[in-house]
């Protein structure tokens, strides 16, 4: 899974530009994640597939995960979307993305995907630049960034321990516009591979929702719903953290690529409750608004929530990762 393509320039410019942030050295789960959820908003606003941001943050994730220990690599892939004019005209914009993927082996060679796009949303129309959706502004806290800081804390917490199934990191890009990145990523696939992927997690839309949602894709057998997603419930009951009632798949890009192609998938993001909010621009509702979701915004609007989702998540992901990839003791 590991076809290096990559940019010199970048880690030079990444060398010169920017300063790692410090590990954390407490044992509170979501201190990372959160903490990351930040670094990744505050430097690499603007993340659009095929952007500048969207590079550097690909190698700033890259970089993060070797210093981890992990074997990592940046797979670039060129793809295109249709933009629309004010006046109907339709153009394709071009682009070469970034995705990220790092390795934690196990003694066999099934395998656990864990998923989070890094890209953030990129306009499609006039009608989106008008209404300031998407663009170089745009931090993208809740849409992806903290699916982002939870995937680099959970590889942290995992980097020392052994475990029977393989675990995948996987920071895609081109979600924003159709899954383009979980596309290449199952075309790249061999049969095998798709075989012996026993479960993608996707993590998306963690911070603004109300309750946590846990679901699992329409083709995923019962069986591993028992295993997956209603495990991930019981965790999260036990820890008194709400979630929400077991609904449809939420439409996110790359769960549904991995869904449709029939391979099992547990999606893990925040939703709200339908009788406490109504209208557009409800609280919870803030992906790809470029004043809303954002680090001022999102803090003034719902203080401490980052902190918290983060944490919530990391106690039920941690465990339930662990369990499913048969973490030694």
């Amino acid at each position: 899974m590991f076809s290096a393509v990559r940019r010199g320039t970048l880690s030079l410019a990444l060398s010169v530009c920017f300063t790692l942030p410090a590990v954390s050295q407490t044992l509170h789960p979501g201190d990372i994640a959160s903490e990351q959820t930040r670094h990744m908003a505050t430097l690499f606003p603007g993340r659009m597939t095929g952007s500048p941001a969207e590079m550097l943050a690909a190698d700033y994730l890259r970089q993060q995960f070797v210093r981890l220990g992990y074997r990592s690599d940046i797979r670039a892939f060129h793809s295109r979307y249709i933009y629309t004019a004010g006046d109907n005209r339709t153009n394709w914009q071009n682009v070469t993305g970034s995705t990220v993927i790092a390795a934690h082996e196990g003694s066999e060679p099934q395998q656990i995907i864990v998923m989070a796009h890094l890209d953030t949303y990129a306009p499609l129309n006039d009608a989106d630049v008008d209404h300031n959706l998407g663009g170089l502004t745009l931090q993208g806290v809740d849409d992806n960034a903290a699916g982002i800081g939870v995937m680099l804390e959970l590889a942290e917490r995992l980097k020392d321990v052994p475990t029977r199934y393989g675990v995948r990191f996987i920071a895609t890009s081109g979600e924003e516009e159709g899954g383009m990145g979980a596309e290449n990523l199952l075309k790249r696939m061999s049969a095998i591979e798709k075989k012996q992927t026993l479960l993608v997690i996707n993590l998306s839309q963690l911070v603004a929702g109300d309750k946590l949602a846990f679901t699992s894709g329409k083709s995923t057998p019962a069986a591993v719903r028992a295993l997956t997603r209603d495990n991930a419930l019981k965790l999260a009951r036990r820890f008194g953290i709400p979630v929400a009632a077991s609904s449809a798949m939420p439409v996110d890009n790359d769960a549904a690529a991995f869904d449709k192609a029939g391979i099992p998938v547990l999606s893990i993001s925040a939703v709200n409750d339908p009788t406490r909010h109504r209208g557009r621009h409800a609280i919870g509702a803030v992906a790809h608004h470029a004043r809303e979701d954002n680090l001022q915004y999102l803090d003034k609007a719902l203080p401490g929530r980052i902190e918290k989702r983060c944490r919530d998540v990391m106690r039920v992901l941690l465990p339930l990762v662990k369990t499913l990839a048969k973490a030694e003791k």
